[in-house]
């Protein structure tokens, strides 16, 4: 049987978006139980690879190659990415009318539909995120606060339970006491409670602040310039110079390698 050795390779990436280049030669290695950061400003191509990753149509790889849990999934659709074990929470997901939450909930749990409630252990998930049993007879995302759709994500990922996690801006327009909850159940998504050579969940943190990290703690950040990695290392180290000097002082020490 071969050994799997990183969970998710992304080698030499090139993505095209209508006929324009975004991302060029990104490379990108998260092993096993690890939880990357990616950091970058507006329009420095964090969406386009959050985008390219989750298989959406509109973003053509152009060359190189992403390996998940050792096989080629370059091509693979969205569904067929899932099913392998991604897992994904949107900076805005769309509403959807005619889907109650609770409903949905039993899918990703792949619980039956007797007519019953989830179950005890998902219940007991529901209410630590501050939810109750009404709450599930909404339709997913309709009318929700922006705390409430947050919230909503990370149940649905624990619902999931998938083995690599997307994080898109999860720290975004939400208040000190749903960050404070949101990054609980990130921890747990990822294992965080676990000894590190325990954990098995992997996660990417896509953010332009980093503001999460006061909350959750990150292996390694990588910073996305014009659609490059400009540079990865300790998640403090970079934070305190983005910190200082803004993203300009990654832009200045790029020129300087």
């Amino acid at each position: 049987m071969a050994v799997i050795k990183l969970l998710l390779e992304i080698t030499d990436l090139a993505v095209e978006v209508s006929g324009r280049e975004i991302l060029t030669d990104v490379d990108l290695y998260i092993d096993k139980g690890e939880t990357h950061v990616l950091l970058g400003p507006n329009g420095s191509g964090k969406s386009t690879l959050f985008m390219t990753l989750l298989g959406f149509p509109k973003y053509n790889v152009t060359r190189g190659e992403i390996i998940f849990k050792g096989e080629d999934i370059t091509n693979f659709s969205t569904t067929e990415r899932v099913r392998r074990g991604f897992g994904v929470s949107f900076q805005n997901p769309p509403s959807i009318r005619g889907v109650k939450l609770g409903d949905l909930l039993k899918i990703e749990h792949g619980e039956s539909d007797t007519g019953e409630g989830l179950s005890s252990e998902m219940m007991e998930t529901v209410h630590k995120l501050k939810f109750d049993e009404k709450f599930l007879e909404r339709d997913v995302n309709l009318g929700f606060s922006g705390g409430e759709v947050k919230r909503s994500e990370i149940l649905q990922l624990l619902a999931q339970e998938p083995d690599f996690i997307m994080f898109d801006e999860p720290d975004s327009g939400v208040d000190i006491e749903n960050v404070e909850i949101l990054a609980e159940e990130i921890n747990n998504l990822l294992d965080k409670k676990k000894k590190p050579g325990l954990r098995e969940k992997s996660g990417l943190l896509i953010t332009h602040l980093g503001y999460i990290l006061n909350f959750v703690a990150a292996d390694t950040a990588h910073v996305l310039l014009d659609g490059k990695i400009a540079c990865s290392g300790n998640p403090n180290e970079i934070m305190e110079d983005i910190r200082k000097e803004g993203f300009k002082g990654c832009v200045e020490c790029c020129k300087i390698q």
